[in-house]
């Protein structure tokens, strides 16, 4: 039982790095699609450098660096050329699954040496919850952190104001003199960069090798994590541990022989996915609480 919650909590956490930065880009107005493509791109960027370099830690930079960049590709577009987020963002996909694809073809069968795991000290030895709660990767406390920091920036600093004002009336703040381009600029890059820890993860820790498309569509799931959430990170946490231990389902129920065809069982995060989706549309109030308003819009500065 233990060994099957560390998994769910495990198999969260990219989720819990991509929904996060999703969640600021869109909470300054910016719908980002690109996310599977950014994973992947972080995803390939921290297998070759750990290999190339012999350090996993030289690969969580690098995979974070390769997010943010890929989401800068996406920004030039977006936000500097005002082309449609949504066509974008599906490009940026297809963009980062083929350019992920040429950059690790080099790597395919090759492994790394995936990150360590941290124990804290005092903390592990607490019965039962020690061990599943203080003895990971420096990328699980990571996740977390990040999940509190962001929720403290949005609601207690004056940036974080900033940032929800552009989101929701990027007229309004540009009237009272804010960039809202370089606002969005920087949301969408701090979003690049944490889909890009959520794709280093997956070699550096779930699986330590490379292969082609290996997000598997956690991207997607990311993406309606943060509608799950209604845009609040408080709620990232338990959306991306449910929506991990639908997808552990899958795993668990091949290894004890259920009769469910296998493919089905593989389908269950993605029906997951498009069952929350039509509860939270059919629940219009829901939908809206904490929905940028301006979400999605194309914002044209007036020189």
């Amino acid at each position: 039982m233990e060994a099957l919650i560390l998994t769910v909590l495990l198999t969260s956490v990219p989720l819990i790095f991509a929904a996060s930065g999703e969640l600021i880009a869109e909470r300054s107005g910016v719908l980002n699609l690109g996310v599977e493509g950014m994973m992947l791109m972080g995803a390939v960027s921290a297998f070759a450098a750990s290999s190339i370099f012999g350090s996993p830690y030289v690969g969580i930079l690098a995979g974070a660096v390769a997010g943010a960049l890929t989401a800068a590709v996406f920004a030039v577009f977006a936000l500097g050329l005002a082309t449609n987020q949504v066509a974008t963002g599906l490009a940026l996909t297809i963009f980062g699954a083929g350019l992920s694809g040429l950059v690790g073809a080099p790597f395919v069968g090759g492994t790394i040496d995936g990150l360590p795991t941290l124990a804290i000290p005092l903390l592990v030895d607490i019965p039962v919850f020690g061990n599943l709660l203080f003895n990971h990767d420096i990328m699980v406390y990571l996740s977390i952190g990040f999940i509190v920091i962001i929720a403290w920036f949005l609601t207690q600093t004056r940036a974080g104001l900033v940032l929800r004002a552009v989101g929701n009336s990027h007229d309004s703040a540009h009237a009272l003199g804010y960039q809202v381009l370089l606002v969005r600029f920087y949301a969408v890059s701090f979003g690049g960069m944490m889909a890009g820890l959520g794709g280093a993860y997956l070699p550096l820790v779930l699986t330590p090798h490379w292969s082609e498309g290996m997000t598997a569509g956690r991207g997607w799931i990311a993406l309606a994590l943060v509608v799950f959430a209604s845009w609040l990170p408080s709620r990232i946490l338990i959306g991306a541990l449910l929506f991990g231990g639908i997808t552990i389902m899958q795993l668990a129920g091949q290894a004890r022989g259920w009769t469910i065809p296998p493919q089905l069982l593989s389908m269950l995060p993605y029906i997951a996915t498009i069952v929350v989706l039509v509860i939270i549309a059919r629940n219009r109030e829901f939908a809206r609480a904490n929905s940028p308003a301006c979400l999605g819009q194309i914002f044209i500065q007036n020189k």
